[in-house]
């Protein structure tokens, strides 16, 4: 491999990184695999840092395999599912051969899986998001259930959610600590620093794409806090990152930038708080974790209508 190759293989890696916050940016997933390893150390969990590296190679490979490279490899397309698999395997599961094996095979199937969903969907003028991720994840931890090769580890009990009383520091410094966890919980890493890095590579390729982010993730905490939802969840950032997904893609990748717009992308991140609890209560009896199927389920039925101030995607 010449050194030409060479940088284009790494910025291939880097914008897959890059592209789980719709940043096409090699900088940025630099800075997001940066926020990745010191949040899963802080965190005491290194094994999220590398599950991560491994999944976005891995999937980066299965399109290297079977696919064109002018349709979506430069572009990062085919590794952004595949690291979100490789943060999530080692989150929820034991450290063991069968966890690593899996994980591989995994990332490689949320390449494939990535490309099918999206030949369906593209007559609808909508794509995957991240639910490739989703989808097989869910599977997985499904079957760690059942297969011993598989432990679950972290995974909640399958059981339904029980009352619970509401209290919760609400002081400004703990507010922003909420609010940078919910924009780290994207990749599954528990960590205030790691939110600020992920943030600062968000502003590295769009600074509205930042706003926005930052924006999503505090709406969805007053939202959270109006509606005393778990604090244990939201003083974790759990009803954050899946609308901090949502307010980038309406307000930043899917629709123009106009007032319409912004009001449009401001209700689907509110909607997309209901939809998070609607489906944390959903897959209690199942003891999953929701991920970002929330973001998915939302900016679809956001997306679906179609209207005239929306970007046309190509």
């Amino acid at each position: 491999m010449n050194s030409s190759n060479l940088k284009s293989s790494i910025t291939t890696l880097l914008n897959g990184s890059g592209q789980v916050m719709f940043q096409q940016n090699s900088w940025t997933g630099a800075l997001f695999l940066c926020g990745i390893f010191y949040g899963a150390c802080e965190c005491r969990m290194p094994q999220v840092a590398w599950g991560a590296v491994i999944g976005l190679i891995s999937a980066t490979l299965a399109g290297i395999m079977t696919e064109r490279k002018e349709d979506s490899g430069p572009q990062g397309l085919w590794g952004f599912n595949g690291i979100l698999v490789g943060c999530a395997f080692p989150t929820f599961l034991s450290n063991t051969w069968g966890m690593w094996a899996t994980l591989i095979f995994c990332s490689m199937l949320s390449t494939w899986t990535r490309t099918a969903m999206n030949r369906v969907m593209e007559s609808r003028g909508i794509n995957s998001l991240t639910f490739p991720f989703v989808m097989l994840t869910w599977i997985f931890l499904l079957v760690a259930r059942t297969m011993h090769g598989l432990t679950p580890e972290a995974l909640p009990a399958p059981e339904l959610e029980s009352h619970f009383s509401f209290s919760l520091d609400t002081s400004i410094p703990a507010l922003v600590t909420y609010c940078l966890k919910g924009i780290s919980q994207v990749f599954l890493i528990n960590s205030p620093a790691a939110g600020a890095i992920f943030l600062a590579g968000i502003a590295v390729n769009s600074r509205r794409a930042a706003i926005y982010a930052a924006a999503a993730s505090a709406i969805a905490l007053a939202v959270a806090i109006a509606f005393q939802a778990d604090p244990h969840a939201i003083a974790n950032g759990l009803f954050g990152y899946s609308p901090v997904l949502t307010g980038i893609a309406m307000g930043y990748v899917f629709t123009s930038y106009n007032l319409k717009s912004a009001i449009w992308a401001m209700t689907a991140i509110i909607a997309t708080v209901f939809v998070q609890a609607a489906t944390n209560m959903l897959l209690a009896p199942l003891g999953l974790p929701a991920l970002t199927a929330p973001f998915c389920f939302t900016t679809w039925l956001f997306l679906l209508p179609g209207y005239r101030f929306f970007v046309k995607q190509q």
